[in-house]
């Protein structure tokens, strides 16, 4: 479990002095509940997002565990490192709106008709409770061939989940190659 501490003050003098010592700024909310202003360490946050398996996480701030969900995050233009995350509060039973990512797997047969697949959106907005949170939408894009599209109506949806986005909107296809 991802362990961090609560800022005390939330101005920008104390923001640098935190990011300079190794820690990563983050802000947790959630519907009913007052913002947390929180910091984590960067090392221990990356790790902790790339070796969760289900998309809301349990983090400690404090003396509180909050099942969260990654919302949001600033990266330095310069450095590319990690400046700010956004993270928003699972709460059971609260139905609520959440960014679910797409992950194409399989070969499109356009690829080898010098197609190229482009995928137009990478997250599709949802509303759900916390327990029917779909950790991904996994699509499959191995029939598609030159100038075919995935549209939002397309994708299979579970039980206890509304699509947000407009269902004619494209979320992946294959194009011509120029």
């Amino acid at each position: 479990m991802l362990e961090g501490i609560v800022r005390e003050s939330i101005g920008k003098k104390s923001a640098k002095a935190l990011r300079r010592d190794g820690y990563l700024i983050a802000n947790i909310y959630g519907k009913g509940l007052e913002n947390v202003a929180a910091a984590f360490k960067v090392n221990e946050f990356i790790k902790e997002a790339r070796k969760k398996e289900t998309l809301a996480f349990d983090v400690k701030v404090g003396e509180n565990v909050y099942k969260v969900v990654i919302v949001d995050y600033q990266r330095d233009a310069v450095t590319n490192n990690l400046k700010h995350v956004d993270l928003k509060v699972a709460i059971p039973g609260l139905v609520s709106k959440y960014l679910i990512p797409v992950k194409p797997y399989g070969t499109p047969i356009g690829l080898k008709n010098k197609g190229v697949l482009i995928q137009s959106k990478r997250r599709i907005a949802v509303k759900c409770t916390a327990e029917n949170l779909p950790n991904s939408f996994d699509i499959d894009v191995s029939k598609l061939d030159i100038d075919d599209t995935i549209l939002v109506r397309d994708i299979v949806v579970p039980d206890g989940v509304t699509m947000v986005d407009a269902d004619r909107i494209a979320v992946l296809g294959v194009i011509k190659a120029r």
